[in-house]
């Protein structure tokens, strides 16, 4: 049986790290670089920063800021924000990130998206998608510009197009669940999980371990989440965590 791997995925806004709840108000909850020192004491299976101004903001990857991440980080470490040039994805490779996040430039450029899985492999370069459910059809569909335009895509089929475009793995991120701690969206992963073939990451709503069981027997290969690693649930009080011995144990045999 494959382990499950379990994914703290922080944002980073400026220099400093923040939590998002249904992709708002993004609070202040820590230094970057602290915070890898405790994941990397944690021994945590790999870890995700995502920058949720880059593309709004229309400009690159911080890579003064990452190159500090990367040289503190000692577990596997991914990255998505302002991607928009090969170049760029090389650049991040170079800095020692060992896979790139696109999320818009992957909806709106095929073509850098196929060009870099030829180029990296689609083992390096990942899928980021950001789904909502309309509020009177219930139909979910794919956001872009950090959930702020929706494209009206319907969220399997997008992620069916990507698989067939090369992508090895997508990250499915609930916009609706962000932040809430109140449990995954299991009918978005199941519905996407039984559609395509390549590992999806399920993001958005962890709030316990079970929860974490319950997206895995929903279909994902992997569970990410934020506040669940950041936050004391009752009062979120910054309080850095990660699954203990025992608590991995219960997610791969959930």
């Amino acid at each position: 049986m494959l382990r499950t791997r379990v994914i703290p995925c922080l944002l980073l806004k400026g220099n400093g790290l923040v939590k998002t709840v249904q992709f708002k108000n993004p609070t202040y909850v820590g230094d970057p670089i602290n915070t890898i020192k405790i994941f990397n004491d944690k021994e945590v299976d790999e870890l995700v920063f995502l920058d949720i101004t880059a593309t709004s903001e229309k400009r690159g990857p911080n890579f003064k800021l990452l190159s500090e991440i990367s040289t503190e980080c000692f577990m596997p470490l991914g990255y998505g924000g302002g991607i928009t040039t090969l170049n760029e994805i090389e650049k991040l490779f170079n800095l020692g990130i060992e896979k790139v996040i696109l999320n818009s430039s992957a909806f709106i450029d095929h073509k850098l998206l196929k060009e870099s899985i030829q180029i990296f492999g689609n083992q390096s370069v990942i899928l980021s998608m950001d789904v909502k459910k309309h509020w009177l059809s219930r139909k979910q569909t794919v956001y872009i510009m950090n959930g702020q335009k929706n494209t009206g895509v319907a969220a399997s089929d997008y992620a069916k197009q990507m698989e067939d475009l090369g992508v090895g793995e997508i990250i499915v991120n609930s916009i609706d669940q962000d932040g809430t701690m109140s449990g995954y969206d299991l009918s978005l992963i199941k519905s996407i999980a039984d559609l395509v073939k390549i590992p999806i990451v399920a993001l958005g709503g962890a709030g316990t371990i079970d929860d974490l069981i319950d997206v895995k027997k929903a279909g994902a290969s992997a569970v990410g989440a934020g506040s669940f690693f950041i936050f004391q649930k009752k009062h979120r009080a910054v309080l850095i965590t990660y699954p203990s011995k025992d608590e991995m144990a219960r997610i791969n045999n959930g």
